[in-house]
């Protein structure tokens, strides 16, 4: 079963659908590629700086660079893209928020990653099989190919059971071009793959996630206070600094949480991010 794949003028529900029924689905050329340049060159600092992976699902030769927010405006703007957030929010439901930023480095030499589920970080706990905790995306920041290791996704894999058997034979590679889009989610099993080339590839990995759970990347320690206080209303919503559902998240004496940033922008009531994230038309 190969991957499907879609034009930049593609639809929310086009995505969601496919998404429902193969649990991945490759969005081509979704932005302009000075914009992928852009955020790579604000982060290449904070890339040369990162340490290499700790084990062999981590990456003994990848370096995974967290604070996207805080550290890369270009990578605010991939966080927003209209087509993403209206894709998560249908998936998950309205209530979303961000769950990680990273880059993915896999350099020359890498092996292919073990096949897991991303949503097995909420410690393997049985969400229902129709129930959806995250939407996830991998920006290719450089071309993907098979060679430099681009991601692997085993199509229509996420009503399997639990298992840490999978192997590689049973993926199909997402080779896309830079500035294409992996969405998946977090039910289906995939792997970053092996890279035999002597360049780097880069991914940007951002992924979304209903608003009642932990997020697996701490946004508030994440980007600072300063930057934060600079962002703009929809974003610190999508961050977390929103109640996430009628009575969590709140601040002290039941304040909205983005008084905390942005005292001008608190509201009475509920201050989630349902009635700030615009939704792009089908």
């Amino acid at each position: 079963m190969e991957l499907q794949r879609l034009s930049a003028d593609a639809t929310v529900d086009q995505v969601v659908d496919i998404l429902r029924t193969d649990g991945a689905v490759i969005v081509e050329n979704l932005v302009d590629v000075e914009l992928i340049d852009q955020a790579v060159a604000e982060l290449a600092p904070f890339i040369d700086a990162t340490s290499m992976g700790p084990d062999d699902f981590t990456g003994r030769q990848t370096a995974r660079t967290g604070a996207l927010i805080e550290r890369s405006a270009a990578c605010r703007e991939l966080t927003m893209n209209p087509l993403v957030l209206g894709t998560a929010g249908e998936l998950i439901g309205n209530k979303i928020q961000i769950h990680l930023t990273q880059t993915i480095a896999i350099g020359p030499g890498q092996g292919a990653q073990p096949v897991h589920r991303d949503q097995w970080a909420f410690d393997m706990f049985p969400f229902p099989d129709d129930y959806h905790v995250q939407c996830n995306t991998i920006w290719a920041m450089t071309d993907f190919t098979e060679a430099n290791g681009a991601t692997r996704v085993m199509p229509g894999s996420q009503s399997l059971p639990n298992d840490f058997g999978h192997t590689h034979d049973e993926t199909v590679c997402a080779e896309m071009p830079k500035g294409s889009v992996l969405f998946y989610t977090g039910k289906v099993y995939h792997s970053g793959g092996a890279n035999q080339t002597d360049a780097v590839r880069i991914a940007g990995n951002i992924t979304y996630c209903a608003s009642w759970v932990r997020q697996e990347e701490n946004q508030y320690l994440s980007c600072s206070r300063d930057i934060a206080a600079t962002l703009p209303e929809d974003l610190l919503r999508l961050m977390g600094y929103a109640r996430g559902a009628y009575a969590l998240g709140y601040i002290d004496d039941l304040r909205d949480p983005i008084e905390v940033v942005r005292p001008d922008l608190g509201v009475r009531g509920l201050g989630d991010i349902a009635a700030t994230i615009p939704k792009p038309s089908r």
